[in-house]
């Protein structure tokens, strides 16, 4: 197999996982022990009763039979998993043999239900969302690299580094004015302190169904946090300065501000997407404009209308498009729409998150953690999907404790990169605040806006 087919394969793979989550997996393993549960009842009836006779050999639960893999061969997947990462691990053991993803969720003790084991049997491709589960679940069981623990350390990982990846969210904006969406005065405190959006779930005004059937919600709203008159912050200048020392591998934004494009960074990937651009809701049609051309209605509150579709339906009179006339629920949504090229919930990544993902992975030296608590899957994820021996910094003002981070700068980031940029010789906007404080003889190093709150009970991070 060629390079380029080993890339499309695995491109292929990696898009298969869209539609699985850990509570998810948690389901199927419960119905999976409930059956078991009964047919365990049922075998032991059957044993006790006259007319029966034994079928210890050919029993039904003979199926839920753990462990077809050798411990070694088991050990050397793990091997792979924590070394290379996920992407190389399916390429190394699944992609030759695809039928072998059973095997090994068997022998890592994953209970499925029957009906999805009997399926498997045609479409082994099928289970390979729970594997990638089972594999980020043992990913974040990721170690500490022991050899890293101080704010020197970092300086001298920021020094030696050629290749280095930033994965940022919303708390690097934070200090432009923009809201960020978890904390406490975040966007999603605001919606449901707000009684005028009949919302079960704040995050639901990004929620792509949500959108279809009601856009005046998100255009009401969507004025406050459009990237009007914002501008970068110390942290963003921080990471172009990486980038024109030429250690930038690449930088994964969750924001949606384009603050990193007004910074000049050139290496970015908009993991979920942004206003820089829009895109008509009619299937059919798909018409993208640039984002200002929507800014007008956005900033007034209106919803912004597809040129190309109010064109057709005043020559031609065409109705809106149903994706599916035979399913009441998708009636009445509205199409002929412009919308901002944000990734909602309920919408792919960009194809671009995947391919860089993949062509990084193996070139990265240093992961720099930045605002972000990695909390919304897929990027949360990202992780897992390069190699745990590579060094991983957190700045961020609480910790992280569903994954091990090697160092962890906790603050607001502008001082923070101010710190580290002193110390580098780098230039910075934000003036350099004293020491940090070390948290004990931890990892954990304390700046100005550290929420403390977090550090008493988790000082476990460090283990």
């Amino acid at each position: 197999m060629t390079d380029t087919q080993d890339l499309a394969a695995l491109q292929r793979l990696t898009e298969l996982d869209d539609d699985l989550d850990s509570d998810a997996l948690d389901h199927l393993e419960e119905e999976a022990e409930k059956e078991l549960m009964e047919e365990m009842e049922n075998e032991n009836l059957a044993c006790q009763s006259p007319s029966m006779s034994s079928r210890s050999d050919e029993s039904e639960s003979s199926d839920y039979v753990f462990g077809p893999l050798a411990p070694d061969d088991v050990a050397d997947i793990l091997h792979d998993l924590r070394e290379v990462g996920m992407v190389e691990c399916l390429r190394r053991h699944i992609m030759p043999n695809p039928s072998r993803i059973l095997d090994i969720l068997l022998s890592l003790g994953v209970m499925l239900p029957r009906s999805m084991l009997q399926e498997a049997d045609e479409e082994p491709y099928m289970l390979l969302p729970i594997l990638k589960m089972v594999f980020i679940r043992i990913l974040r069981q990721r170690q500490k690299l022991p050899h890293y623990n101080t704010v020197d350390d970092a300086i001298q990982l920021l020094r030696k580094s050629k290749r280095i990846v930033v994965l940022c969210g919303a708390g690097i904006s934070v200090s432009c004015g923009i809201p960020d969406f978890r904390s406490k005065d975040g966007i999603y405190a605001i919606l449901a302190q707000e009684s005028k959006y009949e919302l079960d779930d704040p995050s639901d005004m990004f929620d792509k169904e949500t959108f279809l059937r009601d856009p005046s919600m998100f255009y009401s709203f969507a004025h406050s946090i459009y990237p009007a008159n914002f501008e970068p912050s110390p942290t963003h200048y921080f990471v172009r300065e990486i980038e024109k020392h030429g250690k930038l591998l690449r930088m994964y934004s969750q924001n949606i501000d384009t603050l990193e494009q007004k910074a000049g960074i050139e290496r970015v990937v908009q993991c979920h997407g942004s206003f820089a651009s829009a895109t008509c809701t009619d299937p059919r049609c798909k018409y993208q404009v640039d984002g200002q051309e929507i800014r007008d209605a956005i900033m007034s509150k209106r919803i912004p209308m597809c040129k190309m579709c109010e064109e057709r339906r005043k020559t031609k009179a065409i109705k809106r498009q149903k994706i599916d006339e035979s399913d009441e629920d998708d009636h009445g949504l509205a199409f002929g729409i412009m919308k901002p090229d944000i990734t909602f919930f309920g919408e792919k990544l960009p194809d671009e998150f995947e391919h860089c993902v993949l062509a990084d992975r193996d070139q990265v030296d240093l992961i720099l953690v930045m605002g972000t608590s990695l909390k919304v899957a897929p990027v949360a994820d990202l992780l897992s999907h390069f190699p745990p021996s590579v060094p991983t910094v957190l700045i961020n003002r609480t910790p992280i404790t569903h994954m091990a981070m090697d160092i962890l700068l906790l603050g607001d980031s502008d001082p923070i990169v101010g710190y580290l940029c002193q110390q580098l010789g780098w230039p910075c906007e934000h003036a350099a605040p004293d020491a940090p404080t070390r948290v004990g003889d931890s990892n954990v190093w304390l700046f100005p806006g550290a929420e403390t709150d977090h550090i008493a009970t988790e000082t476990t991070i460090t283990d």
